[in-house]
């Protein structure tokens, strides 16, 4: 079997969602399935245990994936090793939201490539709670997200920006806000909220904090969509600003004043300590802190 093979069984591995890999890989759903039916065919176990709602390694499927990933990197270090040491080449892959991509990105990505234009960039955007779950399943190997409290001692970090948790309302929503003053009556105001992810966390904890039910009217992935349910007129939700700023409905919502105390999200690069010993990652790591400041977990 070759190498793009063991890549496509390694991030169907990760996903384990014959969609997402088939659209990642640029391959028709059948094509998927058809070399993923030869790698079983020539490892002579099944690999994947699926069913209509769920795709799961089988104990042949953990063992070959270890053995993938064990192969796709030596041959991604062969292939660095064999490069002209004059010009940096390979590839790097990145995860962020499209907000980041927008507005955080674009000038680590210019600096970068105007010093090694010889790197392919692969650029994978969605939900920023995803981001350290990438890491960890080998989907991007640099994300951009907000940095939870505490992180793992396996990752490096570099500050990126700091913004705020700002609360919003419809533009044309004052039906949510109480008369005198914008004060909102949490039992009855329909809110939005994320799915997951930081800002859940810590809305979650103010409403404890406050003793306070709130009257969740959707749950939602991402904090874009978070930011569109807002502008229909559907509720009122938290965002950070930054996603505020940059996102083409910020005139449809507006902003409400809200004591909450929540701390700001603070966005970083992040990636494996590991990754660094890539000399790839190692040059992209240097575009984004050219001073040589990263930092790691307390």
């Amino acid at each position: 079997m070759d190498i793009r093979a063991l890549k496509i069984f390694s991030h169907l591995a990760a996903t384990l969602h014959f969609g997402r890999t088939s659209r990642a890989c640029h391959l028709t759903p059948s094509a998927l399935t058809r070399t993923i039916q030869r790698i079983e065919e020539q490892v002579g176990a099944p690999l994947f245990r699926r069913d209509n709602r769920t795709v799961a390694l089988t104990p042949a499927g953990a063992a070959f994936k270890r053995y993938a990933d064990e192969v796709v990197e030596r041959w991604q270090a062969l292939q660095r090793e064999l490069a002209d040491n004059e010009v940096l080449g390979g590839e790097i892959s990145l995860f962020c939201s499209v907000t980041a991509a927008m507005s955080i990105l674009p000038p680590i990505l210019k600096a970068f490539r105007l010093l090694h234009p010889g790197v392919q960039i692969k650029l994978q955007t969605g939900d920023a709670a995803e981001a350290l779950d990438r890491l960890d399943n080998r989907q991007a190997e640099v994300t951009i997200a907000a940095l939870p409290e505490r992180l793992p001692a396996t990752i490096v970090f570099v500050e990126l920006a700091l913004t705020p948790l700002v609360f919003i309302a419809p533009a044309d929503g004052a039906e949510f806000l109480e008369r005198e003053g914008e004060r909102i009556d949490w039992a009855r105001i329909p809110v939005i909220l994320a799915e997951r992810g930081l800002s859940r966390e810590r809305i979650d904890r103010w409403f404890g904090a406050n003793g306070i039910r709130p009257n969740i009217y959707a749950e939602v992935a991402g904090n874009e969509a978070l930011l569109a349910m807002v502008s229909l007129g559907c509720g009122v939700g938290v965002v950070p600003e930054l996603v505020l700023e940059k996102s083409p409905l910020r005139d449809q919502v507006r902003l409400v004043e809200v004591e909450s105390g929540l701390a700001p999200f603070v966005i970083g690069a992040c990636t494996l300590e590991k990754h660094l010993l890539n000399p790839v990652i190692r040059a992209f790591w240097t575009a984004i802190a050219p001073s040589g400041r990263q930092e790691r977990p307390q």
